[in-house]
């Protein structure tokens, strides 16, 4: 359902704060919540319509019983806009993204809402082995491999089916030797909006040779409102009390340590930005948050994490079946382009993501949890991201 409207009007109406609500972008809109920059910006589905590799990219709204809306492209699977209800009446969009297809495109675009594999987050050199065989991958970070290379599916067009309005099914064939990874993976994902305010992302995915498989979503979100200028603000708690060092290429060292009297400490809700300056080698690596936790859980599907917005009251769960939860603070942002949803800047630390996962450079780590995936296996997981207003 390609709606040129979506959730604009409707969000309007639920403010009932302003009138006259058109398709077409309104740079001019003007609100009384300034919390967020161009909160009202619309992406033009028609701005998605386009071909990639001789396949068919649009734009997909899902809407449940309360009018939230999530708006996804079929291009890399990507979450374009995440409208759920804040503390005031109204609605905000929650997660950073582009008004068309050809910004997500662009060289250097920081995977913006994207279903990331073969392999989310970092492997050493490209390079692992397995089954005695080694293999290389594409490098695109440095000297290392990042979600997936060049080639990740990110920047793959997925077969799209919109099983109702609550719900679509995306599905991908990578091919053996794609990015370098052996065997043909065939993987679907489904977005469901429930009526719970969560966007639940189910993952699925099988092979006719043995592989490496760590499949994730890449939301930047910014609980004030995408094009707000920070989120340092934000509230953070996270259910670990371990997590995975890195070298300064940002490759887990292979130990495990406790987080207790670091500035990595989120066992009780703490301001991301309260010691994000903090003189610390690995704040220094990353530039701020951009590290695994070994999340405190037990099997199957579990709250790890939980963030809140003083401004707008909105507060975001996460659940997941995955062992590591990747936080990063949007360290390598820069707000040096004006070409975000409604023509804003996206400055740095104005987003965060939380990627669920197994660990980074797990193929070349055993003694992390493993991700090797083989023929009559399946893989499957799933995460939640639910949304509710503090009282």
């Amino acid at each position: 359902m390609n709606n040129r409207l979506y959730p604009t009007c409707l969000a309007l109406i639920f403010i009932g704060a302003l009138s006259g609500c058109t398709s077409s972008l309104n740079k001019n809109a003007a609100v009384n919540d300034t919390s967020a920059v161009s909160v009202l910006s619309v992406p033009d589905s028609g701005a998605f319509k386009g071909e990639v590799k001789g396949k068919a990219v649009n734009l997909y709204t899902l809407v449940n019983k309360n009018n939230a809306k999530a708006v996804i492209t079929n291009y890399g699977g990507r979450l374009v806009s995440l409208w759920v209800p804040d503390g005031k009446n109204g609605f905000k969009d929650v997660v950073l993204g582009y008004d068309s297809l050809k910004s997500y495109q662009k060289k250097g675009e920081p995977f913006f809402g994207a279903l990331i594999g073969r392999y989310g987050n970092r492997i050493a050199k490209g390079k692992f082995s397995l089954d005695g065989k080694a293999y290389q991958l594409e490098l695109n970070d440095g000297v290392n491999t990042l979600h997936g290379g060049s080639s990740g599916f990110y920047g793959q067009v997925w077969d799209a089916k919109k099983i109702n309005d609550q719900t679509l099914e995306l599905s991908y064939v990578s091919k053996d030797g794609e990015g370098g990874y052996p065997g043909n993976l065939q993987v679907k994902v489904s977005y469901e909006l429930t009526d719970n305010n969560e966007v639940k992302i189910s993952y699925t995915a099988t092979t006719d040779k043995n592989t490496v498989v760590n499949l994730t979503n890449h939301a930047y979100f910014n609980l004030n409102g995408a094009g707000d200028s920070t989120i340092t603000d934000h509230l953070l708690s996270i259910d670990a009390d371990t997590y995975t060092p890195v070298d300064e290429t940002l490759i887990p060292t292979g130990k495990i340590e406790k987080l207790a009297g670091t500035p990595f400490d989120f066992n009780k809700p703490t301001l991301i930005g309260a010691r994000i300056n903090d003189s610390n080698q690995q704040l220094k690596y990353g530039k701020g948050y951009d590290h695994n936790f070994v999340l405190r859980k037990a099997a199957g599907l579990q709250k790890v994490a939980t963030v809140s917005s003083p401004k707008t009251g909105i507060v975001m769960e996460i659940l997941t079946e995955e062992p590591g939860l990747q936080f990063y603070s949007g360290n390598f942002l820069t707000g040096a382009d004006h070409d975000g949803k409604g023509k804003s800047s996206y400055p740095h630390r104005s987003a965060f993501c939380l990627e669920t996962q197994h660990f980074p450079d797990a193929p070349n780590q055993p003694a992390f949890p493993t991700t090797t995936l083989k023929p009559g296996q399946e893989y499957k997981t799933v995460t939640i991201y639910r949304f509710s207003v503090k009282k």
